[in-house]
């Protein structure tokens, strides 16, 4: 009985990790995408060209969110965060100075749920094990 109380405890755990992109609208997150994200981020989630190299201002280009890019290697909190407070301000909450991002502020045109859509969209897209390392990385971050 109490190895079913502690498996059942890790069960609990693992399923609320996922449960912030678990069952979320992805049609409704590709229009959301499409509307507020593809300018920077590119209509197929390619990025911006060169986006690892800082343009003269400092700012790196947009990355690609597709699976040649980053986003699938930080957790679901990190790009909540990113997204709806901008890319400076989120990285400043978690230490990080001096970093200038070129991220905007979402947090007054899109609602939390609305990026979470997004997010997931954007997750859909990725293989299979990409989908499983940012999800270990997500519970990691629990």
């Amino acid at each position: 009985m109490r190895l079913a109380t502690v498996l059942f405890a890790c069960v609990a755990t693992v399923a609320q990790a996922d449960h912030s992109l678990s069952d979320r609208d992805i049609e409704a997150g590709a229009a959301l995408y499409a509307e507020s994200c593809a300018s920077c981020h590119g209509t197929k989630l390619e990025g911006q060209p060169d986006w690892r190299t800082p343009g003269e201002d400092g700012i790196l280009p947009a990355p690609p969110h597709d699976v040649t890019g980053h986003t699938w290697h930080h957790d679901t909190p990190l790009l909540l965060e990113y997204t709806l407070k901008g890319g400076r301000a989120a990285l400043e909450a978690r230490g990080v100075t001096g970093f200038n991002s070129g991220m905007p502020a979402f947090e007054d045109t899109l609602t939390e749920d609305e990026v979470l859509d997004i997010l997931a969209f954007i997750r859909s897209t990725w293989p299979e094990r990409a989908q499983e390392v940012q999800s270990q990385r997500t519970h990691a971050a629990d």
